[in-house]
């Protein structure tokens, strides 16, 4: 399938080659509120951009912490791996425990968000989380993503807008793809570790827009106009493990689209695939005596396959009266991970590793209705949207040895269905206060067929309603203020939702399938200081629970309430045409709403990270362009109690570009220039190295960062 499949991409490219080129490029579709709320009243403030990287000047959002990143930026950056792409938001960091084939980790406002829960993404209009999935709530595997491709990222954090569903109490992000691309490209990596990636992508205008009447004034009818963009990925690398990882990913896309921000369509088919071997946690002791290599493994057969298959499209339309939004999509997925952590402590004469399986069938859509009209002569904008989703799994954990199973632990099929109403109205009261206003109901229905555990067969439903307010003032000396109010929320997995005993045969107390969250925040927006664009949050999040990944059961599992505030402030430079620097930081203070929760001391918030900064600079001056961007993460506590914890990290990547002719383009990476040794993650967990070794009932591990590699890439554009 594979082979076909390349194959027929291939033949797209090349007919993206030899076909006509566009004459004219039509814009993608927005979809952020804030675009859409200005385009359909012309008294609403004007959007102004003042960089070709963001758009993020006064009057283009509706809170502090919201905005969008162009395409454009991530040409300039350094990535060590796909999902990093997210590392333009402000306050995310994006590292990995395990192989790059897996989900990533993130990291933002003081929450470890494991693989992705409370942080919604999306990739073409699709939702990247999967709720019940194999390794954990939410998990989000963003590797199929393409950086090259993408057009804009438009993001925001806390829950204060009623389009934004379960994951996204901490933030949300929506990854558009370009309609087409300005030239066809083939480019060719190799670098340090085994790495190489080859990527080729094309569009073309598939016949010509209706040119209007001739010079006799007959009608001259095209063939439509609809542009193909292609692209095709593969990727293999080693990385600088003992265990080399063996990383094989294809990844292909195709997509259809017509019109222009106010009017058209998109199609878009889209299929990855990848296998890896894992190099997971490892206990740091065993790395400062010398046991243990800094890149060594303790089970040499962790890894994983995954893969997908997407079909989404959307529709748009919009005039003088409103606009009106549909999209739907299905995806097929699959994932397969062998993992372990503990290493002999559950069992000593086969080791502890274990399967973690998932198939999944996913259907979805939106329908999004707004109109444009006048209460007590002021201008309004009122939007109803309705979205549903449909998940099928197939679930399960399997304990096994050198992958090979011995032992079913769960296996579960789940059937879930998601929606979500919601009404949002957004008001111009006066030329210096608008408001944006909403209500979402959301509800849940979960299923489940317990094969392996018959008493567990059950199902349960949720549902939350969410009020959500934000006001905004100014601007006044290019300054504007921000007032943002929300309830938000996460489901839980259905097996802790639906099971009444454990593996054990013990009786479990179920959770609820939705778990609310409130944010806060006060912030501002200033372009005061000309060629500065600067914003400043104050924000507060508190959680009704924390999840936590539990490897013994396969599933997340929530712990107690959590409460968070902190502050961010961040900037974007331009002190000369050639030059952008940004400065972002962040400060989160994260602790458990109840001292001694969850059966221990303290109230500290493992794994949450409470100091952020990110400092980059990008230059273009003629034929050369190049980025340098350094990322700091602070210590974190390990332990509810904090007594363990792990060191700060700071890394920096480098990135140096040159144009040799219109033609051809070279580009040289430095990731970890400085060649620091640091930890991606650090855990502290239970573990026992060898069954003759003492338990460590809580210890250190970690998954230690990529030291310094280069990566040489050539460009061709045709």
């Amino acid at each position: 399938m594979r082979s076909a499949l390349a194959s027929g991409i291939a033949a797209i490219l090349l007919l993206a080659h030899a076909a006509p080129r566009a004459q004219v490029s039509p814009s993608s579709p927005a979809d952020s509120k804030t675009v859409a709320a200005a385009s359909d009243s012309t008294t609403l403030p004007e959007v102004v951009i003042e960089a070709s990287h963001y758009e993020n000047a006064v009057g283009s959002s509706d809170a502090a912490s919201q905005g969008t990143v162009r395409g454009e930026r991530l040409q300039d950056l350094p990535l060590l791996r796909p999902g990093e792409v997210l590392e333009t938001i402000p306050g995310v960091v994006v590292t990995q425990h395990s192989g790059d084939g897996k989900a990533n980790q993130y990291f933002l406002r003081g929450y470890n968000l494991d693989h992705g829960t409370d942080f919604a993404t999306f990739i073409e209009g699709v939702p990247v989380n999967m709720p019940t999935n194999a390794h954990g709530q939410g998990y989000t595997d963003a590797n199929y993503l393409i950086p090259e491709i993408v057009e804009r990222i438009n993001y925001g954090k806390g829950p204060y807008f009623a389009e934004d569903g379960d994951f996204s109490s901490a933030g949300s992000a929506r990854i558009q793809y370009r309609n087409r691309l300005d030239r066809d490209f083939a480019s060719l990596t190799g670098g340090t570790f085994g790495y190489r990636r080859g990527l080729f992508a094309g569009s073309t205008t598939l016949g010509q827009k209706d040119p209007g009447p001739d010079t006799a004034g007959n009608r001259m009818f095209g063939l439509g106009g609809a542009t193909l963009l292609g692209a095709v990925e593969f990727l293999g690398q080693n990385g600088p493990w003992d265990q080399p990882e063996g990383l094989h990913k294809f990844n292909g896309l195709a997509r259809l689209s017509d019109g222009n921000s106010g009017n058209g369509w998109s199609l878009a088919g889209m299929y990855y695939d990848a296998s890896w071997r894992s190099t997971d946690q490892v206990p740091l002791d065993l790395i400062q005596s010398g046991q243990l290599g800094r890149f060594s493994s303790l089970d040499s057969t962790d890894g994983g396959n995954t893969g997908r298959f997407i079909l989404s499209g959307e529709w748009h339309s919009r005039n003088g009266t409103g606009y009106t939004r549909i999209s739907a999509y299905a995806q097929h997925y699959h994932l397969q991970l062998w993992s372990n952590f503990t290493y002999f402590e559950s069992n000593p004469v086969q080791g502890d590793q274990f399967e973690q399986f998932e198939t999944r069938n996913m259907v979805g859509g939106e329908a999004v209705r707004g109109w444009s009209h006048r209460l007590l002569g002021r201008d309004l904008i009122t939007e109803v949207g309705v979205q549903v989703r449909h998940d099928a799994i197939h679930v399960g954990l399997a304990n096994t040895q050198y992958r090979v199973p011995y032992a079913i632990v769960t296996d579960d099929k789940v059937n879930i269905t998601s929606t979500g109403l919601y009404l949002q109205n957004t008001a111009l009261w006066t030329n210096w206060l608008r408001s944006v206003v909403g209500l979402r109901e959301q509800k849940v229905f979960m299923d489940m067929d317990a094969l392996a555990v018959p008493q567990n067969t059950g199902n349960a439903t949720g549902s939350k309603f969410l009020p959500k307010l934000s006001l905004i003032f100014g601007p006044w000396a290019k300054t504007e203020y921000f007032f943002n109010i929300g309830k938000g929320f996460h489901s839980n997995d259905a097996r802790g939702v639906i099971n009444k005993v454990d593996m054990t045969g013990a009786s479990t107390v179920p959770v609820p399938a939705l778990v609310g969250s409130l944010g806060k925040e006060v912030g501002l927006r200033t372009e005061i200081v000309p060629g500065l664009q600067s914003s400043v949050a104050l924000w507060s999040l508190n959680s009704d629970s924390e999840l936590v990944y539990s490897a013994d059961s396969g599933t997340t599992e929530p712990n107690g309430a959590s409460r968070r505030w902190g502050v961010e402030w961040n900037n974007h430079m331009t002190p000369a045409r050639w030059l952008l620097l940004d400065a972002d930081l962040a400060w989160t203070r994260a602790r458990f709403a109840n001292m001694n929760d969850n059966g221990d001391i303290g109230d500290y918030i493992p794994n949450a990270v409470s100091k952020v900064a990110l400092l980059a600079a990008t230059v273009r001056e003629g034929t050369w362009s190049g980025g340098v961007v350094t990322r700091y993460i602070g210590s974190y506590p390990l332990t509810q109690d904090g007594s363990l914890r792990a060191p700060s990290a700071i890394v920096t990547n480098l990135r140096l570009q040159r144009e040799f002719s219109r033609d051809l383009s070279m580009q040289f990476d430095v990731l970890n220039l400085f060649n620091r040794e640091y930890f991606d993650i650090a855990y502290g967990q239970d573990f026992q190295v060898i069954p003759t070794s003492p338990l460590v009932p809580v210890g250190t591990t970690v998954h230690p960062g990529e030291p310094r590699q280069i990566r040489l890439t050539a460009k061709w554009r045709f």
